[in-house]
């Protein structure tokens, strides 16, 4: 469709809109003539756009600020938080993780619920997400708008318009599966944006928001059933050309290595996945009876005791873990990689060996190896990073909150 200089004109206020709203949530409270200077935006242009989000209700006025100067005293604004909502929600293998959250990320209501969902079967998956999010709509303050609705499960999620889940072995899904336009046919008559990401780049964000040190770029590397990740840049996922940037666990480690299931060779996820690592240490039998938890644990309780088997299988997958990062990093120049799941469980154990695999290049040009972390979020990580993609989307376009009598009155309400 060919773009006219009036809809240019409404895709540039909108992205304005943005552009000051974010500034007060990050900065505030803060005055006009501050957002004037951080955005590049004129002093008119801001309080034009101020009064926009004032009426949404978005902004309120909170205080005076007097410099003790000639000037005018500066009238602080900050944002109103509970006037909008989002919704997350996290599909895992057996159930829905579902959350309603305000503009400032703060949880206001979630809850964990089984999906019954048919292997193979999209709609049925579909159907049980709506189902959710009805819930999580139904339970959000009163008078808050429902803003942005984000889902987030495993496999590859292509980068377009459709946000086309690719594929999802877990699930049965062997095609491209459309679920974001599934999902919205089953919620009728709601007009806000539905936004589907991959899981591991939603644990990602969230780790990457969550570490003491602001880093540039972060790869997130972890183990699960498999191996995934993601690569976050300047605070935002990177998926790539086809949506599977970040898809640590099919980068080839070693050119002679075992045939992977992917059609390549030597792949990570034949070094340093659960299955493979638990196997090496004589642990399969235990996987394949009782499944990856109590695996995982008695795999932490020999590698204590300092069992030799266990050792060696760590030291192996560890090595493994180094000469993926030393690719990555030659590829990427990120500032930190961070392993979660199974590997920040075993990461004691696993860290010596990946060490020494980032030792050669790093006497070398010590400035540039990046660090290497533990996860801190634990299982929360992906509902965590799905409420941030969902916030962050949100905050970007204010424009989806009405303006009306009611929000301008609500506009006067205090920030929690």
């Amino acid at each position: 469709m060919e773009t006219t200089p009036a809809h240019d004109s409404v895709a540039v206020r909108r992205r304005n809109l943005g552009s000051v709203l974010r500034h007060v949530a990050e900065h505030g409270p803060c005055a006009r003539t501050e957002i004037a200077v951080a955005t590049g935006l004129s002093h008119a242009s801001v309080t034009t756009l101020v009064a926009d989000l004032t009426a949404r209700g978005l902004l309120r006025e909170d205080g005076v600020l007097n410099s003790g100067g000639r000037g005018r005293p500066r009238r602080l604004l900050r944002m109103v938080p509970r006037r909008a909502v989002t919704v997350a929600v996290q599909i895992s293998a057996e159930q829905l993780r579902v959350a309603v959250a305000d503009l400032a990320g703060a949880i206001v209501w979630q809850d964990a619920v089984p999906h019954h969902s048919a292997a193979g079967v999209p709609a049925t998956m579909a159907d049980a997400v709506a189902t959710a999010v009805r819930r999580a709509e139904a339970a959000a303050p009163p008078g808050a708008e429902l803003v942005r609705v984000a889902v987030a499960m495993a496999g590859p999620v292509a980068d377009d318009d459709a946000q086309t889940v690719l594929v999802a072995p877990d699930f049965g899904w062997l095609r491209p599966v459309r679920l974001r336009a599934l999902i919205a046919a089953r919620l009728p008559g709601r007009t806000c944006p539905i936004d589907v990401i991959n899981d591991a780049n939603a644990a990602a964000l969230a780790e990457y928001h969550a570490q003491p040190r602001r880093s540039r770029g972060v790869v997130y590397i972890a183990a699960g059933t498999g191996i995934g990740g993601g690569v976050v840049l300047d605070g935002r996922i990177h998926t790539g050309s086809h949506g599977i940037a970040g898809e640590p666990g099919h980068m080839p480690v070693a050119i002679d290595g075992p045939p992977c299931a992917c059609g390549a060779h030597g792949c990570l996820v034949g070094y340093a996945g659960p299955e493979a690592l638990l196997t090496a240490a004589g642990l399969g039998d235990l996987l394949r009876r009782n499944g990856l938890g109590p695996a995982a644990d008695q795999l932490t309780q020999a590698l204590d005791r300092g069992d030799e088997r266990a050792r060696t299988a760590a030291d192996l997958a560890g090595r493994a873990l180094g000469t993926a990062i030393l690719s990555i990093t030659a590829l990427l120049d990120i500032d930190e990689v961070i392993l979660g799941g199974t590997l920040a469980q075993w990461f004691p154990w696993l860290e010596p060996s990946i060490r020494h695999q980032l030792a050669g290049r790093q006497a070398l040009v010590p400035d540039i190896e990046p660090a290497v972390t533990r996860a801190r979020l634990g299982t929360d990580a992906t509902l965590l990073g799905v409420i941030e993609f969902a916030r962050r989307a949100a905050l970007a376009d204010p424009a989806t909150v009405p303006r009306n009598a009611q929000a301008l009155n609500r506009s006067a309400l205090p920030a929690s």
